[in-house]
């Protein structure tokens, strides 16, 4: 076990309306955190949509301190917003 630091993301979102979102980029809510084995990051961040329901996939680089990567996949969820109109 060796300590990872988190060197980027990707997101794929697929609305309710039929439209896909692919976010990626470096780090994660600006930060590179360094995770050491047993320990835990955690971060909230938000995405605005047109439509109430989304589903999203994703994952996660890491890299080692050795330089060794890894990705790590997110698998499927859901995400819908409350309706407004209730």
């Amino acid at each position: 076990q060796i300590p990872v630091t988190l060197k980027g993301r990707k997101w794929v979102i697929s609305h309710g309306d039929g439209t896909t979102l692919v976010v990626e980029g470096d780090g994660v809510v600006g930060q590179f955190p360094t995770i050491d084995p047993g320990d835990h990051f955690s971060y909230n961040s938000q995405h605005l949509s047109s439509t109430q329901y989304s589903v999203a996939e994703g994952s996660y680089l890491l890299v080692g301190n050795g330089g060794q990567r890894y990705v790590v996949k997110i698998p499927r969820f859901e995400m819908e917003a409350p309706d407004a109109s209730v």
